[in-house]
């Protein structure tokens, strides 16, 4: 068996990081394989969700995905548990939710984390399981000290998106005197 990929993606805010992880999400639907995509913020997770519903659930391609979140009531969560450890359901967007000890895959191939520094150590431990039989994608534009150095030791791969998309206007940063009138 092929060695799992871990990969950090590196790009200032709209440079296209989403759009890589949407790409990877329906490749490794396309593969046989679920996905889940690990967001630090219920909003976050949200905007990952509804993006991919617009993108590649329904009818057109046969995706399911479903938010693992704490928006949904109990019975709804037991409810995509029970699809996802089933393999019914093929992209899982979530929070920390997703780290729980009830969560299992029936067939889990791809797990993408955003913003990995906003994790705790506790759920990076966890994360750490998942290295072994799981490609993983992390996706940041602030990679955390400690991802980095991995990744100039050549520990993990690294890519950088270096240029906007067309029509991506370049951040504005000023520094101006603090006036309390």
């Amino acid at each position: 068996k092929q060695k799992p990929m871990d990969r950090l993606v590196c790009g200032d805010v709209g440079f296209g990081k989403t759009e890589i992880a949407m790409r990877a999400a329906f490749k490794a639907f396309r593969s046989g394989m679920q996905c889940a995509i690990l967001a630090p913020i219920t909003i976050l997770a949200e905007q990952h969700y509804q993006g991919l519903l617009k993108r590649i659930a329904g009818k057109k391609y046969g995706v399911r995905v479903e938010l693992m979140s704490r928006f949904q009531s109990a019975a709804e969560q037991k409810k995509i548990l029970k699809d996802l450890e089933f393999g019914l359901v093929d992209i899982v967007v979530g929070t920390h939710r997703l780290l729980s000890e009830d969560v299992k895959f029936k067939n889990l191939g791809l797990l993408i984390i955003d913003e990995e520094q906003r994790f705790g150590v506790k759920q990076k431990e966890k994360l750490k399981g998942f290295r072994t039989d799981v490609d993983i994608l992390t996706l940041t534009a602030t990679p955390i000290p400690r991802t980095l150095h991995m990744g100039m030791n050549k520990l993990k791969d690294v890519s950088t998106i270096t240029t906007p998309p067309p029509g991506r206007l370049p951040v504005v940063t000023e520094v101006r005197k603090y006036n309390l009138n």
